[in-house]
């Protein structure tokens, strides 16, 4: 596909707004360690090669569910249905500077029909924060399967930065976090948190953030959570929000 001038200019601010959203937490993988892609082969870097100021063009993260469908947050990539092709997805790639990995563009996007926002004390709480990226191109798999158990702890992944304000980090991270009742998670953000959609994990040692959007939460190897949103990274009393990955719609 050709990129005109405009559509290029439209979704290059459509990407800047989308690379540091206000409306999760602030920094990322915070007290996790260097990972490896290749022990996550469904794990996606979702970028595109006109937010120049991110290696990789990488601004939120996914999961390939079947051969040409990943899963990722819907505020991720809501301004890109204007021009889905300009998206890229890539496999296998543990640093964002390297061009390790298969890279695939976007064929088409889906957003979930109940996916809206509201407000925090002045953090965007998004519900029914669910996408669906048809590739242009099927994937071997493997595929990640959706959690079907819960547990004390899951595991997260990401790009992000590993301090507040630091987005200079490439490397994929993974930490251990525990999983927060959801009545601690509505005590810590009253009716802003709705467990029909929303699940709560992370502590003051371990949390998600910026630019990990959409990546994975994972209990017992499954998919349990897409990073959604949060009150900054780490701070007590405020885990991280995850949006439940709900496909069927």
């Amino acid at each position: 596909m050709v990129l005109t001038q405009r559509s290029c200019a439209i979704l290059a601010a459509a990407l800047i707004s989308l690379g540091l959203p206000a409306a999760v937490p602030a920094s990322a993988i915070v007290g996790g360690s260097a990972a490896a892609a290749t022990a996550y082969p469904w794990l996606a870097a979702i970028g595109s090669p006109l937010f120049l100021t991110r290696a990789s063009g990488q601004f939120c993260a996914g999961a390939l569910v079947a051969p040409d469908q990943v899963v990722t947050a819907a505020h991720c990539v809501q301004l890109a249905q204007l021009l889905p092709q300009a998206l890229t997805v890539t496999f296998g790639r543990t640093d964002l500077r390297s061009n390790d990995g298969d890279t695939v563009r976007v064929r088409d996007i889906r957003i979930h029909p109940g996916f809206h926002d509201t407000d925090f004390d002045g953090e965007t709480v998004h519900h029914n924060n669910v996408a669906i990226l048809t590739l242009d191109r099927p994937q071997p798999g493997p595929f990640v399967e959706i959690a079907t158990q819960r547990a004390d702890f899951g595991t997260i992944l990401g790009w992000g930065a590993t301090a507040e304000g630091d987005y200079s980090n490439t490397v994929l991270r993974a930490a251990v976090v525990p999983l927060v009742s959801d009545s601690a998670c509505a005590a810590a953000y009253g009716s802003a948190f709705d467990p029909r959609d929303m699940l709560c994990a992370g502590s003051t040692e371990a949390d998600t953030g910026q630019l990990d959007s959409g990546g994975p939460l994972l209990v017992g190897g499954g998919l349990a959570g897409l990073t959604s949103w949060g009150k900054g990274s780490a701070r007590p009393g405020f885990p991280g929000v995850y949006a439940l990955p709900h496909l069927d719609w």
